[in-house]
């Protein structure tokens, strides 16, 4: 007996559609690795028609109120709490996510950054109006950008979707938003919710590859393209969005630093440490998985971390034990493994290093000590349950070490020592410093990086801004 396949669907203009090529993707649960649905692999005809939508629906969104945009927002709040248990079913299949960390750790903070946004949409604030040439008076106006073409990550699905849309449309913007071609699922799901509350047009899901994208990239009527994504990912968007000067949005890899002084509770640093590096499969571009640890503390500091490595545990989704679920897809299990199976010489796997199970895409929680700063694994994203761990001899090497990567997303300091702390997070050239912790976002505070970790912000009245423009307004008094 066979079991049917799960059909998902674009939504354009208020309706779900197929491809208008009929061309589909076939979507794999990354906890079995057999497929479980199919979505469209959308072309150039389904982005024509997604965009001329969010388009003839942009002057009547841009023209609401704020206080009208805020009540649709927190209308999708609510409508997400409601279908809470629907989309977590969706996000884990999507990803093998563990359902009750995805239950508590995922749902509730997009459900409140929904609202924050919601709120930001009445907070369209400008410089007063004043006369700074004799007999005219200036106005600055906030204004939405247009039609904004967004393209989702597979690592969070949900929650990246909701730092995408949530600021866009509160700040009168419409969209066009493509998942993952391996995480459909519950953006579509998302689709469903969302366009039984808002106006035809003004939210729009596209599935595709690369190449679907590529092409919502390119297109004449977005006004911004907004990615988080792979560096190289960024870099295409960036070349192709300046040939006709759209706005870019980049949040891209990350490569944290998480720097261990001699001063530390070494088994509170080493169990923080752990979880915010192996959450999620280590699958996040804020991930605590490039450890520092000063030369006085290092073999026990490793020794503990092997340890923690070894306590924890992947496995199904329905297993409340387990941190985390299998990395997202073939490929990401084959990039990990490769990371491991190239290791140099000098490198030292302390713990996992190796696939789990035979079916899907499950990693063991992993730890490589006797690593130098110039080998690959130190230098280049990972993403996946692996911590590397070097030794550092004071807080000039430490900072040279933390900042010799091209990333510069996230960075954590761990020490008792307030000044040092304070010179650390001033001379971290990161575009985030948590002190004594790591991960932790809330929504009142943006989160983005420098150099490769692209540019823009999210989350936060920054954020908020990034979806907006500034026009000035100047009148004759004597009019």
């Amino acid at each position: 007996m066979t079991t049917e396949l799960r059909r998902l669907r674009n939504y354009i203009n208020g309706e779900f559609r197929d491809a208008a090529d009929g061309r589909t993707i076939e979507v794999v649960n990354p906890a079995t690795g057999e497929v479980y649905a199919t979505s469209p692999l959308s072309g150039q005809a389904d982005v024509d028609a997604a965009m001329e939508a969010a388009a003839t629906a942009f002057p009547a969104w841009r023209d609401s109120t704020p206080a009208e945009r805020q009540k649709v927002l927190l209308k999708i709040a609510d409508a997400f709490e409601e279908r809470a248990e629907d989309l977590i079913a969706a996000e884990s299949e999507n990803t093998g996510k563990p359902l009750e960390l995805t239950r508590t750790e995922e749902l509730p903070p997009m459900v409140d950054q929904i609202r924050f946004f919601a709120g930001a949409a009445r907070m369209l604030e400008g410089r007063s109006a004043g006369e700074y040439m004799e007999g005219l008076t200036s106005i600055v106006r906030r204004e939405p950008v247009g039609v904004c073409a967004q393209v989702a990550p597979w690592n969070y699905p949900m929650m990246m979707a909701v730092w995408k849309f949530a600021p866009a449309l509160a700040a009168g913007n419409t969209v066009v938003l493509k998942p993952s071609d391996t995480t459909p699922a519950s953006t579509t799901l998302m689709a469903e919710i969302i366009g039984a509350i808002v106006p035809k047009g003004v939210f729009n899901v596209i599935c595709g590859d690369r190449d679907t994208g590529r092409t919502m990239v390119e297109h004449p009527i977005p006004a911004m393209a907004s990615i988080t994504g792979s560096v190289r990912a960024g870099m295409q968007v960036a070349e192709s969005a300046a040939k006709d000067v759209k706005r870019v949005h980049l949040e891209l890899g990350g490569k944290a630093p998480v720097v261990v002084f001699e001063d530390v509770d070494i088994a509170k640093a080493v169990e923080d440490i752990a979880v915010a590096g192996y959450f999620n499969a280590g699958q996040d571009c804020t991930a605590a998985t490039r450890v520092l640890v000063h030369e006085s503390i290092h073999d026990e500091f490793v020794t503990a971390l092997a340890k923690a490595a070894v306590d924890t545990k992947t496995g199904a989704a329905d297993d409340e034990d387990v941190l985390y679920g299998p990395l997202n897809n073939a490929n990401q299990l084959k990039q990990v493994s490769g990371f491991i199976e190239r290791l140099p010489a000098h490198a030292k796997v302390q713990a996992g290093g190796h696939q789990v199970g035979e079916k899907g895409y499950f990693y063991a929680p992993t730890v490589v000590s006797g690593l130098k700063q110039d080998d690959e694994i130190i230098q280049n994203e990972v993403f996946g349950p692996v911590i590397t761990v070097q030794s550092f001899t004071d807080e000039a090497q430490a900072l040279e070490y933390a900042n010799g990567v091209e990333f510069a997303l996230a960075s954590s300091v761990w020490t008792k020592d307030h000044g040092r702390a304070m010179r650390m997070s001033k001379a971290l050239d990161f575009g985030c410093v948590w002190i004594n912790t790591h991960i932790p976002l809330v929504a009142e505070m943006p989160h983005g990086g420098f150099k490769k970790s692209g540019y823009g912000k999210d989350l936060s009245a920054y954020g908020f801004d990034d979806y907006t423009r500034i026009k000035h307004v100047m009148t004759s008094l004597d009019g």
